[in-house]
């Protein structure tokens, strides 16, 4: 289910619901400015960071709804005093649900979910369902392929998944940014569908599985082809390199997981700072 789905799940499930949110923050806080969750009479949405403040964030909301108020707002310092040890402080402002809010809460998580960044794996066998399903708990906009149907089925229901004759045309019509993740059961066509994401120099993150070897064929191929160092560079391979030789099917999932998510929220930081220059210069201008 995608978090648009939940949402309008649960607010259906929920006709009495109280918007908690972010309003400012200070200091260290385990959620940004913006963040909201949704409190319900036995239910809650999303997540302001849990622990103590969590906690007494839903305790009030509740208190809020039986009591039939609309809104109230709570300034907390997340010391010692709640029981937790961030350091910093902050203002949740809580408020009722009504049909703007609830309105302005769907657009939101939908623009939300259309600017997740696309992670396209290609081939569903043992490493690949392991993969999809540790991708489909984190915010990206999955998509698994496979030139076998049978592969496929065996998915769990909800995971994108497509049946292609020719994996790496997918490649070609991607949306910008997207990530390719290439662990196939024909070697030869992991090396076109990984010669076709070297063409993309928008992908944060291209891996493969294998080995040493494997990526030393891979290279003599690449280069045979006519592609040069500098795009074989951006491969990784074997993917889920912390694992030491670990090649059990849910290890290596779980240690590309986190590679993955590490290239595209560098790639996500590379593109803020090049923004901020030009930023930079509208204000010391005026």
């Amino acid at each position: 289910m995608t978090r648009s789905a939940a949402l309008t799940a649960f607010l259906a499930a929920n006709p009495d619901a109280i918007v908690c949110e972010l309003t400012s923050v200070r200091g260290s806080s385990p959620r940004a400015q913006g963040t909201f969750m949704l409190v319900g009479a036995k239910a809650t949405f999303g997540t302001i960071g849990g622990g103590a403040l969590e906690y007494m964030v839903i305790e009030h909301a509740r208190r809020l709804i039986a009591s039939g108020r609309a809104e109230d707002a709570m300034d907390v310092p997340l010391g010692p005093e709640i029981g937790q040890c961030c350091g910093g402080r902050v203002v949740v402002s809580l408020r009722y649900a009504d049909a703007a809010s609830r309105e302005r809460l769907a657009a939101r998580v939908a623009a939300e979910q259309a600017a997740l960044p696309h992670v396209y794996v290609f081939g569903a066998g043992h490493v690949g369902r392991a993969l999809a399903q540790m991708l489909a708990l984190l915010p990206v906009r999955l998509q698994v392929i496979d030139t076998r149907r049978d592969e496929l089925d065996l998915l769990p229901e909800g995971i994108a998944a497509h049946a292609v004759a020719m994996p790496e045309a997918v490649v070609r019509s991607a949306p910008q940014g997207s990530s390719y993740v290439i662990l196939t059961h024909d070697h030869a066509l992991d090396f076109l569908i990984a010669q076709e994401a070297l063409g993309r120099t928008d992908a944060p993150y291209i891996g493969m599985v294998g080995s040493r070897t494997k990526r030393a064929r891979f290279a003599s191929w690449f280069k045979s082809e006519g592609g040069d160092d500098h795009a074989l560079e951006r491969l990784v391979l074997p993917i889920g390199r912390q694992g030491l030789g670990d090649k059990r099917p849910e290890v290596i999932a779980a240690l590309a997981a986190a590679e993955i998510m590490v290239h595209i929220g560098q790639r996500e930081a590379e593109i803020a700072r090049a923004r901020t220059p030009a930023s930079l210069g509208v204000v010391i201008g005026r």
